[in-house]
């Protein structure tokens, strides 16, 4: 660990305590050289994959890309703002926890649509219509049909 003002790779671990999050290590220290003192955090380092989309580019996964889509699709829904961080947590979980180093966007749309489709039926036709361009109406329709076949079986 360098020291932050003279450079110097020597140092002392003064203190070590847990972060008040519980998900880092904070570390007082002192320099051997120069004999001030400065905190650095210890972090487990996550794995998380690149994105593989639909044209085939690559790019790193961002939270903040499923927490937009699922706000705009929850606008104006009752829907309390911590629901959504929830699902956008489960994703991340879910994701990280497949153990891979690349994932296709289409996995995540779906387990966006997966977490729409048990929370609110309008959010969910809202996202599924942008997530898979229907062509025209009746694409949107048949999709709509599809939210209400599980209650034409418990009404039978």
């Amino acid at each position: 660990m360098k020291c932050p003002f003279c450079q110097n790779q020597e140092d002392k671990v003064i203190d070590s305590r847990a972060s008040r999050e519980g998900d880092a290590i904070r570390r007082r220290r002192e320099c051997l050289k120069c004999g001030k003192r400065f905190t650095s955090y210890e972090r487990v380092e996550e794995l998380v994959p690149m994105v593989i989309k639909k044209d085939g580019r690559r790019e790193p996964f961002h939270t903040e890309k499923i927490r937009s889509g699922l706000l705009i699709a929850c606008k104006k829904r009752p829907i309390e703002t911590e629901r959504i961080e929830r699902i956008v947590d489960t994703i991340e979980k879910n994701l990280v926890g497949l153990g891979v180093k690349e994932v296709e966007s289409s996995w995540i749309g779906e387990q966006i649509m997966a977490e729409l489709k048990d929370l609110d039926k309008v959010a969910y036709v809202r996202f599924a219509s942008v997530y898979r361009k229907f062509k025209d109406i009746n694409e949107l329709m048949d999709e709509v049909k599809t939210l209400f076949e599980p209650h034409k079986d418990k009404l039978k």
